[in-house]
């Protein structure tokens, strides 16, 4: 069964404690987490495209030139497609979908094969005492250089709301804060380190204990 080491404010190891193995001794698999990064970011995707067609061109709406006598091709209106300034044909209309779905049993198993990755890379910690700590970014700054010598891209794990922590680390360019049960593929392979408070840890072991 795996382990992690409980660390206190200070760095300081406190205790080491045994970790879902269902979670974080899973099967790496690589493609799997790839498709849940895709569906993740496609869900992401607003619609902000959109092109006129002909009914919506502000131009004049007189015959182009007369229909005979110029040998040119006949054309009724400046809002063809074919002319500069005209309407586009098949574009994108503001309402279509990226969407994508994808099983829940597959979003777990993509998820606890990005965390093995993590676990694997020593990249997971575990820390305890940070509610006691007062809401500010001077103290939480010295809190997360103590654990990782270049902070960057930092995901602090909770498993409750938390004024102090919400107050204190806002202003941390390197860190966010996030709730546990709502923790995804993407984020974990996203993030350099994962910093688990030790009740989220809990909290987020018994979410998956099914």
């Amino acid at each position: 069964m795996p382990k992690l080491d409980v660390l206190s404010t200070s760095a300081k190891k406190l205790a080491a404690i045994s970790v879902s193995a269902k979670i974080f001794s899973a099967k790496i698999n690589p493609g799997l987490m790839n498709q849940a990064v895709r569906v993740y970011l496609s869900n992401q995707r607003l619609a902000s495209a959109r092109t006129k067609d002909r009914n919506e061109i502000n131009v004049t709406h007189a015959k182009v030139w007369r229909q005979k006598g110029t040998g040119r091709a006949r054309h009724g209106s400046r809002n063809a497609p074919i002319f500069v300034g005209g309407s586009k044909t098949h574009g994108p209309s503001g309402f279509q979908t990226f969407y994508k779905k994808m099983p829940q049993k597959m979003k777990q198993l993509s998820l606890f094969s990005a965390l093995t990755a993590k676990l694997k890379d020593k990249q997971i910690l575990v820390i305890e005492g940070l509610e006691k700590i007062k809401p500010s970014t001077k103290a939480f700054d010295k809190i997360f250089h103590a654990l990782v010598k270049q902070p960057q891209k930092l995901l602090l794990l909770i498993d409750i709301p938390q004024d102090n922590l919400k107050k204190g680390t806002g202003n941390l360019s390197y860190l966010q804060l996030h709730l546990a049960a709502s923790l995804n593929t993407y984020q974990v392979l996203n993030s350099r380190y994962l910093i688990f408070t030790k009740s989220a840890l809990k909290t987020f072991e018994a979410h998956y204990a099914a």
